[in-house]
């Protein structure tokens, strides 16, 4: 069976098409998803979407990429993190590729996510993008390994994929790794250790080949473990079979 650990069911193109989602999840042995939260707005109907189904969870946190929304303070998300159904926070991160400094209110949101997951125990979920060195350092100086989490979409080299690791996080690959030019990643998925792997579609965006530039959802999640076997040699049910044994590790507040 497959789990996909970082997707977006509750943006407008899924939402709607939910029924069907989940069908085409369950006929691609798809058993799981963890919705991820973006910001504080969409979070109700997010959770809305989420409660009603025994294989869908959640998480909460804002995005790096949305400066112009309402900020939770530590309390709000420590509050908001003892829902039985959210298993991690963020998505979180720095994200240095679209915006421009000063930034200074993007890293004080991530050490805020950090010190709520140290505080509440929950794994954190990461994204970084141009900001590579930045993210591995707050983690360091703000003790994220005491509750690790996922470096999720990872498209960072393998020094960084290292960094990570020995923070204690997992690494996450998205449908990228199915891209030919993404050389990069198709190292990491090749070195990365199998019981620190995890697999995601971060649908609606990045579907794996052979639906690149089409619309994308955690059915599609088979094709990101197909080319990670592909590039280590090994039978999918082997990625298949680790990837879902750590997400349960990692999100532990969720039982088969």
């Amino acid at each position: 069976m497959y789990v996909d650990s970082h997707c977006h069911l509750n943006f407008p193109e899924l939402a709607a098409d939910l029924p069907a989602i989940l069908d085409r999840m369950a006929a691609n042995q798809v058993t799981h998803a963890l919705v991820v939260s973006v910001n504080m707005p969409e979070w109700p109907s997010l959770m809305a979407l989420v409660e009603p189904q025994a294989n869908l969870w959640a998480s909460v946190g804002v995005h790096p990429d949305y400066e112009d929304t309402p900020d939770p303070t530590a309390q709000e998300l420590t509050r908001l993190s003892a829902h039985p159904k959210v298993v991690a926070i963020g998505e979180t991160g720095l994200d240095y590729y679209r915006l421009s400094e000063p930034l200074d209110w993007q890293r004080e949101r991530f050490r805020r996510h950090i010190r709520v997951a140290r505080d509440t125990g929950l794994p954190l979920i990461v994204h970084t993008r141009a900001s590579a060195e930045d993210t591995v350092r707050m983690l360091r100086e703000e003790k994220a390994a005491e509750v690790g989490g996922v470096m999720h979409c990872f498209t960072e080299n393998w020094e960084v994929a290292q960094a990570a690791l020995d923070q204690n996080f997992y690494i996450s690959l998205s449908g990228i790794v199915t891209f030919k030019n993404a050389q990069v990643v198709h190292e990491v998925a090749a070195k990365v250790p199998l019981d620190r792997l995890l697999i995601e579609t971060d649908s609606p965006y990045l579907a794996p080949v052979p639906y690149r530039g089409k619309l994308n959802d955690p059915s599609k999640v088979i094709h990101v473990a197909e080319k990670i076997a592909d590039l280590r040699g090994i039978p999918v049910a082997d990625v298949a079979r680790a990837s879902t044994d750590n997400f349960f590790r990692l999100f532990n507040k969720i039982k088969k």
